[in-house]
């Protein structure tokens, strides 16, 4: 019994990693013709990265949004029809059953249990959190803390209205499934999973313990930041959500610099071939010093706002 609630948590959390640190999350059914709303002036940004016979579009995103959020663009809806290939940060699995086996390695450690590691008021405030998505402190006692600081602010944002089903990446995967686009990831989950869960505990402490401070007054500082990503604000993206990563050196390097020079690398080789792709990865790796389009472009790769 002392797994089934954690692991009921632990579905809420994943939902909630990529808006939080860029990650993936499982895959959510849409329809292919799941109606996006207008977005206001230009829209989200767009990017464009071309040779001689390739053309890679690169569209930052957020994973879940309210479904009154307008993002759609002609823009956007041209360059994803161009494209014969989508790639995202992770092509999580649809059946979710298959990341739980993750979840209890790298997520889990019932010898050692939260309550040990927490105060008595952080544990009532955990359990305070928990019961907004249908879980409790006591059901999410051997969670990890980085798992368990997951879970806590992905319940804010939900709690706020914010939905997986109405991010971008479902409603983009879908419609690629239906036009026959091939379907990719830069990531596994796995790679994903590893990564959160290699962070030293009391990192993990720290992030756990900012997470409930922090719970039910999230919703403003993501309002701002998706109203920046919805109008192309790029700085404001960067000022809002990169750089207050900046002051965790370990935690910028390792969520933003060391993925970003990554999934450089892999658009370095796409462009070694030829075709149209769509790429598109959370809006934070879109902004800032240390973006994708930077490091491409101090590689000397020609990188320009799409048309």
């Amino acid at each position: 019994m002392i797994l089934r609630n954690p692991l009921k948590a632990a579905r809420a959390a994943l939902f909630g990693l990529a808006l939080l640190l860029g990650a993936g999350h499982p895959a959510v059914a849409q329809e292919a013709g799941s109606t996006v709303p207008v977005a206001e002036g230009q829209g989200p940004a767009l990017w464009i990265v071309r040779d001689a016979d390739s053309t890679l579009y690169l569209f930052g995103t957020l994973h879940m949004l309210r479904p009154t959020t307008g993002w759609g663009t002609e823009r956007i809806d041209r360059a994803f029809a161009s494209a014969s290939h989508l790639i995202l940060e992770v092509d999580g699995p649809e059946d979710q059953s298959v990341l739980l086996p993750l979840i209890r390695e790298h997520g889990l450690s019932p010898d050692r249990p939260l309550s040990s590691l927490l105060t008595d008021d952080e544990v009532v405030a955990l359990d305070a959190a928990a019961r907004t998505i249908g879980a409790s402190a006591a059901g999410m006692d051997a969670m990890r803390p980085w798992l368990a600081g997951v879970t806590v602010q992905s319940a804010s944002i939900i709690s706020a209205g914010y939905a997986v089903e109405s991010g971008v990446e479902p409603i983009l995967k879908a419609r690629a499934a239906a036009a026959g686009m091939t379907i990719s990831g830069f990531e596994t989950p796995d790679e994903q999973i590893r990564m959160l869960a290699g962070f030293p505990e009391e990192g993990q402490l720290i992030y756990l313990r900012d997470a409930l401070d922090d719970f039910g007054r999230a919703q403003t500082g993501v309002d701002r930041l998706v109203e920046a990503w919805a109008s192309g604000d790029v700085e404001a993206l960067r000022a809002l959500g990169v750089d207050p990563l900046r002051d965790t050196p370990l935690l910028y390097e390792a969520l933003l610099v060391r993925r970003n020079t990554n999934w450089a690398d892999q658009i370095e080789t796409l462009l070694e071939g030829s075709g149209t792709v769509f790429i598109a990865v959370g809006a934070l790796h879109l902004a800032g010093d240390d973006s994708v389009q930077q490091i491409l472009k101090a590689r000397g790769v020609e990188v320009a706002p799409a048309p």
